[in-house]
């Protein structure tokens, strides 16, 4: 299978791999402390790429997942903290509001979006509940028409920066997966707090957020019934712009150490003259390409979100990938890969992220693994590939 990329898109992901190697790479390092990108976001707003989201009766440009996961993965090449800050406008949460919210909440918003005046945060995880949403213990209370939302979120991705937060929660008390919802709730209401920051590894910033007797308009409350399906059909976006991150960490550990290689000399010649040096690069060539058609295909799947078991696949793929690429850009780098100053060294670090967020690598391959068994017939040929073959026969 091919992927076309349309001359829209080219010039897209040319303009931003101008911007991100121009301006972005030898900068990068500055936001390793937790500093939020401001000045990156800002550049990005001006090319239009924060908007890429939202539709255009909204101010966006209403891209598909797919340009959205070429974005990304140009800006993660050399940068992944302002890749994940943009994951932040791109991401579920935005694709939340513009699908569900009211209209008067997406003309208010989504604008400012595009304009990155308004950064957004999704809240899922709690202190004692990732990946078990049917567990979530924050909650939402009806009351004619207001919504009181008390609870804990924690891991929470921009919260600091964030005017709104898409906050997926328990909806009066209701237990189980059938009474998750989700409530928009911003960063000046009375009753919240961030109450604890997070340093990470890859350089970004995470925060607990803690909603005290939050006093919100009904309007707010933007998924009351069938919560837990809209919420897993919304995340599996989540789940290709995820793995775009984590591709474009490989991509650009890969880049750096082709030029290394060339230039390093060992024992008098190039250590591109190693054969073991060129079999590494082979694999780590191999690796990226096996990813990008994997993530490509499940982003070409979104109408408007991809399909979940091909999502998934290509997430579980893709982060793992990531890790064996460029861990093995350190390797070929020798001491010099250890260092903060070489690229190579934050996009590692940056890559340890992609098979905890966003649903964790083991979570997902038992999803995948329960599809298999359900859905798969010996002689029918390969799941996924099916209905390919099924719509050219069409």
């Amino acid at each position: 299978m091919t992927f076309e990329i349309t001359s829209q898109q080219r010039q897209m992901v040319a303009s931003v791999r101008a911007l991100a190697q121009g301006e972005f790479r030898n900068d990068a390092i500055k936001y390793m402390d937790g500093t939020f990108p401001w000045e990156n976001i800002r550049k990005l707003a001006k090319l239009g790429v924060l908007g890429m989201s939202v539709p255009e009766d909204y101010g966006g440009l209403g891209l598909p997942v797919f340009d959205s996961a070429l974005i990304l993965e140009e800006i993660a090449k050399v940068d992944y903290v302002t890749a994940m800050a943009v994951l932040g406008e791109a991401g579920v949460q935005t694709r939340v509001i513009a699908t569900y919210a009211p209209e008067a909440i997406k003309r208010r918003i989504l604008p400012q979006v595009c304009t990155g005046d308004y950064m957004l945060a999704i809240c899922m995880t709690e202190p004692h509940a990732g990946t078990d949403v049917a567990n979530y213990r924050t909650n939402a209370v009806v009351k004619g028409d207001r919504v009181i939302l008390n609870g804990t979120k924690t891991l929470i991705s921009r919260a600091a920066e964030a005017k709104m937060l898409v906050v997926f929660t328990r909806i009066d008390g209701k237990p189980g997966r059938e009474g998750i919802g989700c409530i928009l709730v911003e960063s000046d209401t009375k009753g919240f707090a961030v109450t604890a920051n997070y340093h990470t590894m890859g350089g970004e910033n995470l925060h607990e957020v803690q909603f005290n007797d939050c006093e919100l308009p009904l309007e707010n409350l933007v998924i009351r019934e069938d919560g837990f399906r809209k919420l897993l059909t919304a995340f599996n976006t989540q789940r290709c712009l995820n793995p775009s991150i984590s591709l474009g960490l490989a991509e650009g550990a890969f880049d750096e150490t082709v030029a290394y290689v060339r230039e390093r000399a060992l024992f008098g010649k190039p250590l591109s003259d190693q054969q073991g040096v060129r079999w590494k690069l082979a694999d780590m060539y191999k690796d990226i390409e096996a990813g990008r058609g994997l993530l490509y295909r499940a982003c070409a799947t979104a109408d408007p979100f991809p399909d979940p078991f091909l999502a998934a696949t290509a997430k579980v793929f893709c982060n793992e990938m990531s890790i064996r690429v460029t861990s093995e850009a350190v390797q070929l780098h020798g001491g010099y890969g250890f260092t903060d100053e070489y690229l190579v060294s934050r996009l590692y670090r940056g890559a340890r992220y992609g098979s905890l967020g966003g649903g964790a690598s083991e979570t997902l391959r038992d999803l995948i693994g329960k599809k298999i068994i359900s859905d798969h017939a010996r002689g029918d040929g390969i799941i996924g590939l099916n209905d390919d073959l099924d719509a050219i026969g069409e």
